[in-house]
């Protein structure tokens, strides 16, 4: 035993920083995540607007 501790305070301690990287690599990832979908839903809005704005001209140079 150093300094008197039992071993399970240690296994205790190393469970605790290991669960705090854990959760921080997790809230990483997420983020990640989240900004692929942002990145996928803004292009899909993009492409709809887009496709309005070519439906709006046509229907525009057609009354002409």
């Amino acid at each position: 035993m150093l300094l008197g501790i039992p071993w399970w305070v240690y296994i205790c301690v190393v469970s605790i920083f290991l669960s705090g990287y854990m959760a921080v690599r997790a809230m990483i990832a997420e983020r990640e995540l989240d900004k692929q979908f942002i990145e996928r839903e803004g292009n899909v809005y993009l492409e709809r607007i887009e496709a309005e704005r070519a439906s709006k001209q046509q229907h525009h140079s057609s009354e002409q």
